[in-house]
């Protein structure tokens, strides 16, 4: 009679991965994060293997293993994935102290971080032939149809000159 499982946070159609305990800061690790949000992972992972961040390996091995886990613990199709979420968080912070003049300290924060990468899958539908209709004139709130403008304002024409009056 062990421990009850765990209620599953994700989508039955989402895969998880998360790194702990990176020695890069939070700021860093998200410049690489935002290269691959939205991505579809083999782009992703040609956008790692070839970036000049240090940080990017780390990255690239995360986002395999969600892609293992994706193909292996929740059978998902490989090819349809994409990466939904690449979130990113502080970890632990190291303090430590840099001598300096006339007996002082300069303190040092050495940052940790962590990244969550969720892949999920979607399938491209190709778009259906049928709804290419021409676009009907709209109608106004008073019910009568108005014309579709190309967005330009219609040329002004020039003001009539009043004849002034005469008054004896």
């Amino acid at each position: 009679m062990g421990k009850q499982s765990r209620a599953r946070v994700l989508a039955g159609h989402q895969a998880m991965a998360v790194a702990r305990n990176i020695r890069v800061s939070p700021r860093k690790l998200n410049l690489v994060a935002q290269q691959i949000r939205g991505q579809k992972v083999d782009r992703a992972l040609n956008v790692l293997s070839f970036s000049q961040k240090r940080i990017a390996g780390v990255v690239k091995k995360t986002l395999q293993s969600a892609i293992a886990n994706a193909e292996n613990n929740h059978d998902l199709d490989v090819d349809d994935l994409v990466v939904a979420e690449a979130s990113v968080g502080k970890n632990l912070v190291m303090k430590r102290f840099h001598a300096r003049a006339r007996g002082n300290a300069g303190g040092i924060e050495k940052f940790f971080s962590q990244i969550t990468i969720i892949v999920e899958e979607k399938r491209e539908e190709a778009p259906k032939k049928d709804e290419t209709k021409a676009a009907a004139p709209s109608k106004n709130s008073k019910g009568k149809t108005t014309k579709k403008t190309s967005g330009k304002a219609p040329a002004k024409k020039p003001a009539a000159k009043k004849a002034k009056k005469e008054t004896a």
